[in-house]
């Protein structure tokens, strides 16, 4: 039995190397492209937790002072009920020493509804700054997540480039990726 050899010729040979020194090459860019999206990516996601948790910790304080506002129109309106039934007593009470100590108490729940008043108007007032800052942080987080999916995005497609050594994909790679960083500098303006 005759056994065959296949003794590829040097061209051959040549091609075989230019064509894996070219798959290598692409590899090699690809995966440098994509450890530095990586670290971008990292960066952005960072970034966007940040932001993203200094809204929730500012809509929290919001939240705290609004019931606190709430807690003051509760005694507020408590107060305001005893100055009427003070205010009523005084009406149908005969003796004058008793009218005027239900009056004198009518004036005092005043006095001190308006300080009330004051007080839940200024938690309010603190309530809706805090809830409007809330809102300025979390915009900057909305562009970040979004860069950070054209980032992801990029990075899939390098992987499919390298799987498929389709090279045309690096291109979809790369303006996914500049999409991406661009959305991201610019979350801050």
């Amino acid at each position: 039995m005759e056994e065959e050899y296949e003794v590829p010729s040097p061209h051959e040979h040549a091609i075989e190397e230019a064509v894996e020194k070219e798959r290598d090459g692409l590899a090699q860019k690809v995966a440098l492209m994509t450890a530095i999206l990586a670290t971008i990516g990292a960066l952005v996601s960072y970034q966007s937790g940040t932001a993203q948790n200094e809204a929730m910790f500012l809509k929290n304080q919001s939240i705290l002072k609004q019931a606190e506002a709430s807690d003051q129109w509760a005694f507020y309106q408590s107060k305001s009920t005893k100055s009427h039934l003070d205010e009523a007593v005084a009406a149908l009470t005969e003796n004058t020493d008793l009218k005027a100590r239900y009056l004198a108490d009518r004036d005092k729940q005043d006095k001190q509804k308006a300080e009330i008043k004051t007080e839940a108007e200024k938690l309010q007032a603190e309530s809706r700054k805090l809830g409007e800052e809330s809102e300025a942080k979390l915009r900057p987080h909305e562009r970040l997540a979004l860069g950070m999916t054209f980032i992801q995005i990029a990075v899939a497609l390098a992987a499919i480039t390298v799987l498929t050594r389709r090279r045309w994909l690096i291109w979809g790679s790369v303006i996914s990726a500049a999409i991406g960083i661009i959305c991201s500098a610019t979350a801050f303006l």
